[in-house]
């Protein structure tokens, strides 16, 4: 494993993961908000975006969290692990409540300077609906990929924690 991508909905644990997989391999973090977003969440225009991934995933080893659709097939493409945590929606919507909550007007560690956490109705329909609307489209992608690429998919916390439990 050198180049691990983590892709699943809010509120799955995606970041928590990704750390947990970099303090176990060593393998350069990559979170893919803290490239997105500039201060006061400012989005990344989409042409400058995937140049910016194709250099991250260009780097000879990394752990790279978050979604970013329109960036997948450039990560897969360098992938060698790809983890999908394909939680309940109940699951997602209570931890980003939480982390909402902990969190409110402070930069969490996972994400861009000048991004200070906030409530936002548009998000929480977001995580409500991404098993609906997402979710089918990432199964869908995860069965089409043609080159050998390790696909592991956790339903919950005891399975991601057996997995890192396996790790050297």
């Amino acid at each position: 494993m050198k180049r691990i991508m983590i892709i699943g909905p809010c509120g799955a644990g995606k970041s928590t993961l990704a750390r947990k997989l970099h303090q176990l391999t060593g393998l350069e973090l990559l979170p893919l908000d803290q490239h997105y977003f500039k201060p006061n969440w400012v989005e990344t225009p989409p042409e400058e975006w995937a140049i910016k991934v194709k250099a991250l995933a260009d780097r000879p080893s990394w752990i790279i969290d978050g979604n970013y659709g329109g960036t997948m097939d450039i990560r897969l493409q360098r992938a060698d692990t790809v983890i999908f945590l394909d939680y309940s929606t109940p699951k997602c919507l209570f931890r980003v409540l939480k982390r909402t909550t902990l969190f409110y007007n402070k930069k969490r560690p996972d994400m861009a300077e000048g991004c200070k956490e906030r409530f936002s109705l548009s998000f929480l329909h977001y995580v409500l609906m991404f098993r609906t609307i997402k979710r089918p489209g990432i199964l869908k992608r995860l069965q089409q990929i043609s080159k050998p690429i390790r696909v592991l998919i956790f339903e919950n916390d005891n399975q991601v924690d057996h997995y890192l439990s396996t790790i050297d």
